[in-house]
């Protein structure tokens, strides 16, 4: 890198950590997969409801508290994570990262480990981001400045900044992609066989197999595209060097971690993942939904607009009968395995969620922005072409202004009622749980901040099983009630007031999975 290079993007990169902090320090809440993750790396088993005292007994905020943290006894020990990923969906390598950074808050619950986290591996993305921009935008006038801007904004939009904050393996995923996706671009234009360059791209193969099993589907594209450009220009022996790397990093994989097997073909979500492949009567539908979430995360609800200017623009280009260019042949390496990557994640995925195309969403951006560019160069000229293009994408990134979109797990609504459990009314809690509607991690947050509460299971909500309940506590300043799914709410409030002799009942807050009822 050249020094001017190295200046624009470490100022680029400072700023890019600044938005990320303001955005962490305004995280008010974890939604229930973000507990899982922090149980999963620090807990000695996969569900805390497995522990044979959390029903029906009353605990202080310290015991919910150990399942989102790793404690002082704790620290250095790491085979847990390997066995609870042995018994959960997923591969190992993100948790035991996450084991790691949560040894700097030992002793207590911190988002601050997996968020730190996320963003030491977006530097690494928006560095991957500027070099993959870089190569796109050859040949063309200043562009360290175009390709770090690009990268930048990439990383910025609110699909990215969501990627940050969510305590999940999804930015992780993100940064193999970008890796693997920069090392094939290297190995495209490489005249000659090089074996470093196969090295890292057999263990960026290993370490995304490792991460999510999804990044397999952008893998696999990729190695096609590569065979298929082998074997047309006979390189045959190029093409059984890079299919043995392959078959390493596949076979180290398995030998680290050979539950992947189970997992992918014959573990209840492999095997749901199989059964929608086959089933096609949702693809439509299920393509449609997640061009609506590209739409409002990645774009800010101006993807259709953009969409429409381009095919207008190339209709106009096609009148004015302007020659098309020869196109930069290795954009195919990021569109091809980035379009199937996006149709089987829409057809497999077990719901229809931002968090499952996160990995493919700075390359989306990419893609269509440079797209436009390259039609605005053959219409215009430089210095009209970067005006434009500057006013679009000034516009694309202060649109979340306008439409007020924020970051999907902020949860800048909760902030309110986690302050008010923690510090003004802590009083004993009781949470009438009906088992047949389990989402409790999706609240143990607020159990971690509660002083003493009771997990009620499928309880027969009776005054002489709620007294019982509550015969040694002070409720002279009320209690607090979560009600899940399954119930009628409004019975269950009366008895529970009858029973504690309480007349009234304030609705706090309806979160995730429940209600939270504030009775005095």
């Amino acid at each position: 890198m050249k020094k001017k290079e190295i200046i624009i993007i470490s100022i680029l990169l400072l700023l890019q950590t600044l938005i990320y902090i303001i955005c962490g320090i305004n995280k008010s809440y974890i939604h229930m997969d973000e507990a899982y993750s922090l149980g999963l790396a620090s807990y000695d088993r996969t569900e805390i409801q497995e522990k044979e005292d959390f029903y029906n007994t009353w605990h202080d905020n310290a015991y919910y508290d150990d399942y989102l943290s790793v404690q002082e006894e704790e620290a250095g020990k790491y085979s847990q994570v390997y066995e609870n990923q042995k018994n959960d969906v997923h591969p190992p390598l993100y948790y035991l990262l996450l084991r790691f950074a949560m040894g700097f808050t030992k002793g207590q619950y911190s988002k601050w480990s997996g968020i730190i986290m996320n963003i030491l591996i977006y530097l690494g993305i928006t560095i991957l981001m500027y070099a993959i921009a870089k190569k796109l935008l050859k040949g063309q006038k200043y562009v360290i400045e175009k390709a770090s801007i690009i990268a930048f904004l990439s990383s910025i939009t609110i699909a990215s900044l969501t990627n940050v904050i969510y305590i999940r393996m999804y930015a992780l995923s993100t940064l193999n992609i970008l890796l693997t996706t920069y090392l094939h671009i290297r190995l495209w234009e490489s005249k000659k066989t090089k074996i470093p360059l196969l090295m890292g791209i057999g263990i960026s193969a290993l370490i995304g197999s490792l991460t999510h099993y999804y990044y397999l589907f952008y893998l696999a594209m990729l190695y096609l595209i590569f065979t298929i450009q082998y074997v047309k220009q006979k390189e045959y022996k190029t093409w059984i060097y890079y299919t043995i790397t392959m078959g390493i990093a596949g076979i180290l994989s398995l030998i680290i971690f050979p539950y992947s097997i189970q997992h992918m073909f014959f573990g209840y979500r492999g095997q749901g993942v199989l059964s929608k492949l086959t089933d096609m009567s949702q693809f439509l539908m299920n393509i449609s939904a997640y061009l609506g979430i590209v739409h409002y995360f990645v774009f800010h609800n101006l993807l259709l607009l953009l969409i429409i200017a381009m095919v207008i623009l190339s209709n106009w280009k096609k009148k004015k009968k302007i020659e098309k260019e020869d196109s930069n042949e290795i954009i195919k390496l990021i569109v091809w395995p980035t379009a199937f990557y996006f149709v089987l994640v829409a057809i497999a995925s077990p719901w229809i969620e931002l968090r499952y195309i996160m990995p493919i969403c700075s390359l989306l951006f990419l893609f269509v922005m440079i797209s436009l560019y390259q039609l605005l160069s053959t219409l215009w000229k430089e210095k009209e072409a970067n005006l434009i293009m500057s006013v679009v994408l000034i516009i694309v990134m202060l649109a979340p202004i306008m439409y007020k979109i924020e970051p999907q797990v902020m949860y800048s609504d909760k902030k309110e009622i986690v302050q008010k459990l923690e510090k003004e009314i802590n009083v004993p809690t009781i949470y009438l749980f009906q088992s047949s509607h389990n989402r409790f991690l999706d609240d143990i947050l607020l159990f971690a901040k509660i002083k003493e509460s009771y997990i009620a299971k499928d309880l027969d909500c009776t005054k002489e099983n709620l007294q019982n309940i509550f015969k040694e506590k002070d409720i002279s300043n009320g209690i607090v009630v979560f009600i899940n799914e399954g119930q009628d709410k409004n019975e269950k409030l009366e008895i529970v007031q009858k029973a504690m002799n309480l007349k009234n009942a304030e609705h706090l807050k309806r979160l995730n999975a429940c209600d939270v009822y504030y009775v005095k």
